[in-house]
């Protein structure tokens, strides 16, 4: 009994000590509820990839998909003169949007900033345009209201110490020669720009809300924790803005505290994500196109009835929608995405509250069929989304005795309950059932939405 007492002690030790190890900070479950308590519930939010790809204007990945040398890709630095940007226009289309807060990326993966650092010459401020873009959009996105995030890349295909990997411009096409190409590169030096720059964006814009750093991945010649020094960084992090929100990029998964949120890109999820069987925040990213950086000749773009559907599907299942748009190189948003963002606006703008403050419903519910379920745990109504009108009759499975009124949302006007109307049709429905007598002519919006107050 002793030995066994012994073993156990000393197992629950190696556990406890392992917990610890993993363990970036102290925050207890509850805390981080409520640190992200404002960001679960305004759901809906603008990403913003801007850099010197925008000139090239063939997506953000250019340089690496057509590797580019420096020589050639430089010109787009020199040439950078966005005379155009207006980011009090960017703040006032994303808050017309029903956008509450809004992530743009300080430097991306070719390795120019968009702030001014001390720590690099690539930078906006030695461009023809001169200025601090990050301190206008960070003044401009405030004064509207807007929370305001950053984006960093880790990767940079522009810094001499960062070494070349398997999605660098530079890689080459024989496994011998990566370590020839390596020899006089020094990550170390790269992991410390790096920090310097991060402390930078959190240090010299006030308080920040989001931090998107971008990206890790496997295999040989990938990059992960190691190559950024992921847990010295986040501890780092935490330390100079407590109350950020940090995606899971730094591949820290197997730590409490290295991540706040996942990040499914460009799909939609099947179910709420889990990690070991529990559920966990989460916020898709999608553009309106097939691109992140403005692409002047990318025309497969998603239309009003899909971007609504992307919303409305995230936020049934628990989770946010933070939307793209890609900057010309003047500086102005796209005319295709202005177009979207002006029509999801005036869906919003009557139906914002089947978003804000909405998840995942209750298991007790059965969603209908083309349609999709968000519901609000505090005022306690339900919100049908109406992909596909129904003709008149819309019977629920399951919600007798659970509504207590049911109005459309743009219009607050009544939905009665009745039985079944139409010639030769059976006058009962199921014993659990509600049938909702729909107007013949769809209401004027895209997607109508059913709001259900419940008993």
């Amino acid at each position: 009994m002793k030995n066994l007492v012994l073993i156990t002690i000393l197992l629950s030790s190696v556990f406890t000590s392992k917990a610890q190890e993993n363990k970036i900070w102290n925050e207890t479950e509850t805390e981080k509820k409520e640190r992200l308590a404002w960001w679960t519930n305004d759901r809906f939010g603008m990403f913003i990839h801007w850099g010197t790809y925008s000139l090239a204007g063939r997506h953000e990945w250019v340089k690496t998909r057509e590797r580019i040398p420096d020589s050639i890709y430089n010109q787009y630095f020199e040439h950078f003169n966005p005379d155009l940007y207006n980011p009090k226009q960017w703040a006032k289309m994303a808050k017309e949007a029903g956008m509450k807060y809004a992530v743009i990326t300080t430097k991306h993966h070719e390795g120019f900033t968009l702030f001014d650092s001390q720590y690099t010459d690539y930078k906006i401020t030695n461009t023809p345009y001169g200025k601090d873009a990050i301190k206008e959009f960070v003044d401009a996105f405030r004064s509207e209201g807007l929370k305001v995030g950053f984006y960093y890349s880790l990767i940079d295909w522009h810094h001499p110490e960062y070494t070349i990997d398997n999605i660098h411009p530079q890689r080459p096409n024989s496994e011998d020669e990566y370590k020839t190409l390596n020899k006089n590169r020094d990550m170390a030096k790269y992991r410390m720009y790096l920090k310097n720059q991060v402390t930078e964006i959190l240090t010299n814009y006030g308080k920040i809300d989001i931090l998107w750093l971008d990206y890790s991945w496997g295999g040989k010649h990938g990059k992960g924790k190691d190559d950024w020094n992921s847990v010295d960084l986040i501890k780092h992090v935490r330390k100079l803005q407590p109350e950020i929100i940090v995606n899971d990029r730094l591949d820290l998964k197997d730590y409490w505290g290295g991540g706040d949120f996942v990040t499914p890109e460009q799909y939609k999820v099947n179910e709420w994500p889990t990690v070991n069987g529990k559920k966990v925040p989460w916020e898709t990213c999608q553009t309106f196109s097939g691109s992140w950086g403005y692409y002047r000749d990318e025309m497969t773009w998603k239309d009003n009835k899909q971007l609504l559907g992307l919303l409305i599907e995230s936020v049934s299942k628990g989770g946010n929608l933070l939307l793209n748009v890609g900057p010309t190189g003047r500086g102005v948003i796209d005319y295709r995405a202005e177009k979207a963002l002006n029509n999801m606006g005036e869906w919003m703008a009557f139906n914002s509250r089947s978003i804000y403050g909405c998840t995942q419903a209750p298991e007790e519910f059965t969603t209908p069929s083309n349609s999709l379920l968000t519901y609000n745990p505090k005022t306690n109504r339900l919100y049908i989304h109406l992909l596909d009108y129904p003709l008149q009759n819309f019977t629920i499975k399951g919600m007798k005795g659970k509504i207590k009124y049911a109005q459309f949302l743009h219009d607050a006007s009544e939905i009665k309950m009745a039985p079944i109307y139409g010639h030769g049709m059976k006058q009962d429905i199921a014993e659990d059932a509600v049938n909702l007598i729909l107007p013949v002519t769809k209401p004027p919006l895209e997607i109508p939405v059913i709001e259900i107050i419940l008993n």
